[in-house]
């Protein structure tokens, strides 16, 4: 099933991708979920679920160089005080290599999608890998 966007933005979010963000929230089944728009059919899809045992760098390795994507990522990390905690990172990639078109669609429809994924902590735009390399993620997480 699939809702119907507000006029706003005319973009529609399958239940899918609403279904998976929760798996990863509650059950931890997924490390991270890249999301794509697929633009002949205005709606936002799972492009990648990444397993568990997956890293950071199969993450970065997973988003296409030249188009854009929403992804989440699963950060865990440990505290000052040696605390195991994790965080739930959003990410918006728009590399400066992709169309202009994309970069529109995925910047009009962000805020709503994002609104779809409850429980996400931290937001990172990127346009280039290096703004969002671990270092990133690991001084935005703490």
């Amino acid at each position: 099933m699939v809702h119907q966007a507000n006029s706003a933005s005319g973009m529609a979010v399958h239940d899918d991708c609403k279904l998976r963000f929760l798996e990863l929230k509650a059950k931890r089944n997924y490390r991270f979920i890249v999301f794509k728009i697929e633009e002949k059919i205005q709606q936002v899809t799972i492009e990648r679920l990444g397993l568990p045992d997956e890293n950071y760098d199969d993450f970065t390795a997973s988003l296409p160089s030249d188009e854009c994507r929403y992804a989440v990522f699963d950060f865990d990390f440990l505290t000052d005080e040696n605390c195991q905690k994790s965080k739930i990172f959003f990410i918006a990639w728009s590399p400066d290599t992709s169309r202009v078109r994309s970069k529109m669609l995925y910047a009009s429809s962000k805020d709503r999608f994002k609104r779809e994924l409850d429980g996400i902590q931290v937001e990172l735009q990127a346009t280039d890998p290096s703004e969002m390399s671990i270092d990133i993620i690991k001084a935005r997480a703490i």
